[in-house]
Formats: C-alpha cells, structure tokens, sequence
C-alpha cells in the first residue's frame, strides 16, 4: 500500500464524495498511518455479530489495539472525535471482548482513537489518541478539543 496519509485528498473542494467513501477513505488513511508508526493491522472492520464494528484492530509490541477511525472533509467541524459517544464506546468493548474471546488468552488491550482530516488538495491531517478510553465505562475520557 502506498503511504496515503501522505497524499493529497484526491477530490476538489466543489466535488465532496459520499460520507461512506470519506470514512472508508478515512480508515485506509489510518491504516497506513498506523503502520508507518509500527503498528501491524491485523483486520479492517472486524465485526462479530452485533458487537459493534472495530475499524482497525493492531497489534503494537504485545499489545491489541483496537482503533476506532473518525474522518471528517470540514476543517471547521470540530474534532471528530467527539462522534465516539458512550454508546459507541460500549460497542467498541463488546467487540474487543468477542475478539479476545476468539484468541483465547489474556494479552494487554487499548482502544485508540484516530481523528482524520481530509480537506480538498491537502495531505490528510491526522491525530492519534492512545488509550483514549478503556474497557471499563467509569475510566472512559475522550481526548481533549
């Protein structure tokens, strides 16, 4: 794969595809992103059931991450972290415990979040958020706006 957190977006600002092609977009923008900064991309949109859907699920060192992927074509539409509500939390942990279910053993988990920008003729602008929140609700934080 090409290095696309790189690239220009490749559409004009009077030409804004679809939401579903940004965020497919979006997610193999992360996706390159992750693995130029050492993480290895185990699945894209892993789903079990109705779990929830998990974007990107890594491994750093001996760590799971699991990714939810936010991308957004508007520079003045606030963080887009801020769409990863409880309810969507919750549905991030249910299927990052179907995961390690099917593993079958106990490895270190985080759930990272990682906001894409992608503004017409601009490289994607990119912020990760480690650990953004964890599995249990009471420690939940998103990251700062």
């Amino acid at each position: 794969m090409h290095l696309l957190h790189r690239w220009n977006c490749p559409w004009a600002s009077d030409a804004r595809p679809d939401t579903a092609y940004i965020g497919q977009y979006g997610e193999l923008v992360a996706a390159s992103w992750a693995r130029a900064h050492g993480m290895r991309i185990l699945r894209h949109n892993f789903r079990w059931g109705h779990a929830g859907e998990i974007d990107l699920v890594c491994r750093q060192g001996d760590t799971l991450v699991f990714c939810e992927v936010k991308s957004t074509t508007s520079p003045d539409a606030g963080a887009p972290a801020r769409a990863v509500h409880r309810h969507k939390r919750q549905k991030q942990r249910s299927g990052a415990l179907r995961w390690l279910q099917l593993l079958g053993k106990e490895v270190p988990i985080r759930f990272d979040i990682i906001e894409v920008w992608l503004l017409p003729g601009h490289p994607p602008r990119i912020r990760h958020s480690p650990a953004a929140f964890s599995l249990h609700e009471h420690a939940a934080s998103l990251p700062p706006l």
